[in-house]
């Protein structure tokens, strides 16, 4: 067993499937969501932070593939394909589009267990040296807790959505994102105006002075930048 309880997402709209893979792999002593196509995918991803994703590429609406294209623009999560084509083509149409690996159906699930930790083995290295807390100045806000404190530890309250955000913005610091692809990225029924509405309420939370922002910034006509000391 991995000794750090590791969180994946199962992401297939198959439901039958989706409720097997979810039950082996806790059993395999994972800690597993589920997503049924890639909408809610993208939703979980903005409220959780996981470890490696198993993405179904026949999924309606949004192909496995083109999530994964759309994925690697901005995050590097290691992802594993599962797919009942079994041709050569697919399987290099899915390594040249970021996937980590590749599994057709039908599948042995032990053998998936195998690849998750051969995965995870390979991107260890990678993953101690990410920095997992923020620093504000004045705060700071732990990625995989998603607790914003103050320099002496105490906890300064954030929503949900807040949560979200901070941490979307905090995985790609340095990285503009337009409030239009916040908005999607966040789901929920989130608009153009309630990005906005979050945004000033963090500021107040983050920023020494939240009318003349250093950290969460907005760029002119791009969208908004989160910057860490």
């Amino acid at each position: 067993m991995l000794e750090k309880k590791t969180h994946i997402l199962v992401v297939d709209d198959d439901t039958r499937l989706r409720s097997l893979l979810v039950r082996f792999l806790r059993e395999s002593d994972f800690f597993v969501s589920a997503a049924k196509d890639a909408k809610d995918a993208r939703f979980m991803m903005a409220q959780y932070k996981f470890d490696l994703l198993i993405v179904d590429i026949m999924m309606p609406e949004e192909t496995g593939l083109e999530f994964l294209q759309k994925l690697r623009k901005e995050d590097s999560v290691p992802v594993i394909l599962l797919t009942a084509m079994g041709e050569t083509g697919d399987r290099i149409n899915g390594l040249e589009c970021g996937a980590d690996d590749y599994l057709p159906k039908p599948f042995e699930p032990k053998e998936l267990v195998l690849r998750i930790k051969n995965i995870l083995k390979r991107s260890t290295s990678y993953t101690e040296k990410t920095n997992r807390v923020l620093d504000f100045g004045h705060c700071q806000y732990d990625l995989d807790k998603k607790e914003l404190a103050d320099k002496q530890g105490h906890i300064i309250h954030i929503t949900p959505v807040e949560q979200a955000m901070l941490s979307l913005l905090g995985k790609k610091s340095g990285q503009i994102f337009s409030r239009e692809r916040l908005a999607e990225l966040m789901g929920a029924g989130q608009g153009l105006r309630s990005i906005d509405v979050q945004v000033t309420r963090l500021r107040k939370k983050i920023e020494k002075d939240s009318k003349n922002p250093r950290h969460l910034q907005t760029v002119r006509g791009k969208g908004y930048i989160l910057l860490t000391e």
